[in-house]
């Protein structure tokens, strides 16, 4: 049994992992609670002999910070990678380190770069805005209100 995509911080992984009732965890980082949650997750889980697999339908930066808690928690088991078909995906950013982002289907740590090992490639990115974006950077007064949608358990 597998889940987690949709649940938010520790304490919500933790009922589950307690009842012994998954036997994967797969937080997404970019919405569990950032690198140093999901990182918290996956030890605890790891504590409790539970593997993590990482839920990552994201941008590159998402995907490089996901690549970062993934080398660094004991328990992790795989990555998921929506975007392989996307010609342009990994163009959104250029890596600052000597490897590319990801070598026959592998994920590189940048170990001779700072921070994530990237840098954000503005122009291609405006690129590719949505149609309905009216720029790039600009107020975002939308995200004032508080508004869920996610659901309980995945």
């Amino acid at each position: 049994m597998l889940t987690g995509e949709d649940i938010y911080l520790l304490s919500g992984f933790k009922p589950l992992i307690d009842a012994r009732a998954v036997d994967i965890v797969h937080p997404d980082l970019a919405t569990s609670g950032g690198l140093l949650e999901t990182k918290r997750i996956g030890d605890y889980a790891e504590e409790h002999g539970v593997a993590m697999a990482m839920h990552q339908a994201g941008t590159p930066v998402s995907f490089m910070a996901n690549v970062h808690c993934a080398a660094a928690t004991q328990n992790f088991l795989a990555l998921e990678h929506h975007s392989v078909d996307l010609t342009w995906w990994e163009s959104l950013v250029k890596m600052t380190g000597k490897q590319p982002m990801i070598t026959k289907g592998y994920a590189n740590v940048p170990l001779d770069a700072p921070g994530l090992g990237i840098d954000l490639n503005e122009e291609v990115i405006k690129q590719h805005l949505s149609p309905k974006a009216n720029g790039y950077f600009l107020p975002t007064p939308e995200w004032d209100q508080k508004s869920s949608h996610d659901r309980l358990w995945s």
